[in-house]
């Protein structure tokens, strides 16, 4: 069974949300503190210390969300987040996805809707490495690329891959050859709203073609075709 760790410093919180996880059969661990929080996680050499999933509040005392999920992923460790947070306004959903989180939740939340969330999370993370459907491993030019442990080797190098970009690298394999529209990518890869305003596709965009691309200003495999969206050719 997975393996969460709920980063909140309201504890009346943070005991319930452990305990409602804990009937759901999850094993969950508790810190109350930024700082503590990312020594934990940037220290686990990339494995999360284990954990398959993190719940992370955005106002804490150390070091806020933002900074906890930004350092850990530049720490190498590429656990999916999931951020709680009382700020819902669309920049601040839009400003956690850029950052590095893999899904967000304004407060107040119904229970039901997070451990829905929690569920959807993890599915997305078995569907980018394969779940018994899909693609597993792929290659682009001269990529190679493991969906099950989200690394790309090209190069001589392996690239390790966060959950959101192996997902889009993902969705985008498996239509090679066609358009993808950035509606399309925000609905199945980030799960918001197709019509968000937000320019995290275009980032995430970059940051794949510099894994892909021996010159990503120039791009051989993946391309923007203006107006309409992405399209990935398999071999140039």
């Amino acid at each position: 069974m997975p393996r969460i760790l709920v980063v909140e410093d309201e504890e009346h919180l943070a005991t319930g949300i452990r305990f409602n996880l804990e009937l759901e059969g999850y094993e969950v661990d508790v810190i109350g503190d930024g700082g503590e929080a990312l020594a934990r996680l940037a220290g686990g050499g990339g494995a999360g210390n284990g954990w398959d999933l993190v719940l992370l509040d955005v106002m804490l005392p150390g070091l806020d969300g933002f900074q906890v999920v930004d350092r850990m992923r530049a720490a190498g460790n590429f656990t999916p987040v999931l951020m709680l947070t009382a700020k819902s306004l669309p920049e601040d959903v839009v400003q956690g996805l850029e950052t590095g989180a893999d899904d967000y939740l304004p407060k107040p939340f119904d229970l039901p809707v997070l451990l829905a969330r929690v569920k959807g999370l993890l599915r997305r993370r078995d569907w980018a490495r394969g779940g018994g459907e899909g693609v597993e491993t792929a290659r682009v030019g001269p990529a190679e690329i493991d969906f099950r442990t989200f690394e790309v080797k090209t190069g001589g190098e392996t690239v390790r891959l966060t959950l959101l970009e192996a997902m889009l690298l993902k969705l985008l394999v498996q239509n090679a050859g066609r358009i993808v529209s950035k509606a399309e990518i925000l609905e199945k890869v980030w799960n918001v709203s197709p019509d968000t305003e937000t320019r995290a596709v275009d980032n995430f965009i970059v940051r794949l073609r510099r894994v892909l691309e021996a010159n990503p200003r120039f791009p051989k495999y993946l391309h923007t075709v203006r107006g309409a969206g992405y399209r990935l050719v398999l071999e140039a």
